[in-house]
């Protein structure tokens, strides 16, 4: 259990918080519970950068960082994503339900690519993408956009930008995937059997 994994533990455990924060402040319109939720989204997402910087600097890279990183992004994303896509337009900004899909559609997509990998090839070899570190990077402004209910004009804007990348860097995840596939011999068609 490194540093670079207790923070993103600690990341995990900030999701249900956020979560509750968000849903107090839909139904009650309190700014006491927007701006907890701001705070822990935006602390969720420092702790992001610090815990990959920790674990690149001090060699803290592990199996169970790998799994347990990426995790906590999707559970703070879609969660967040998911709940600001609800309609309540009257207390923080409506976040498009095309961006909520295209982002729940790349990462089960990924999901299953996953484990079909792991299933056929027995090892799953995931290489991070800048694209991907840029959707999420927009994904996260939107967010915090909603919550600020600043403009909603540049809040399409960001969700175009946060979709469009998400789009790209799921084919991009895809053709790896694909690539995996394509070299495992478990891939390659049996010769049928000789009588």
């Amino acid at each position: 259990m490194t540093t670079a994994n207790k923070i993103t533990i600690f990341r995990i455990l900030l999701v249900p918080f956020f979560c509750v924060q968000l849903l107090y402040y839909e139904s009650s319109g309190q700014q006491i519970h927007r701006w907890l939720a701001i705070v822990t989204f935006a602390l969720a997402s420092i702790s992001d950068a610090v815990d990959g910087y920790i674990a690149r600097t001090y060699n803290q890279r592990s199996e169970l960082g790998a799994i347990l990183d990426p995790l906590a992004d999707k559970l703070l994303l879609v969660s967040a994503l998911v709940l600001l896509a609800l309609d309540h337009t009257s207390h923080v900004g409506q976040i498009p339900f095309w961006l909520v899909a295209t982002v729940f559609s790349r990462d089960l997509l990924i999901l299953i690519g996953m484990g079909v990998i792991h299933y056929t090839c027995g090892k799953v070899t995931v290489r991070p993408r800048l694209i991907g570190k840029i959707a999420t990077v927009f994904q996260m402004a939107t967010v915090l956009w909603a919550l600020f209910r600043w403009k909603i004009n540049w809040l399409e804007h960001l969700a175009m930008v946060a979709a469009l990348c998400t789009g790209i860097s799921g084919v991009l995840y895809v053709m790896d995937g694909i690539r995996q596939l394509a070299s495992s011999p478990k891939s390659s068609a049996t010769p049928p059997a000789t009588p």
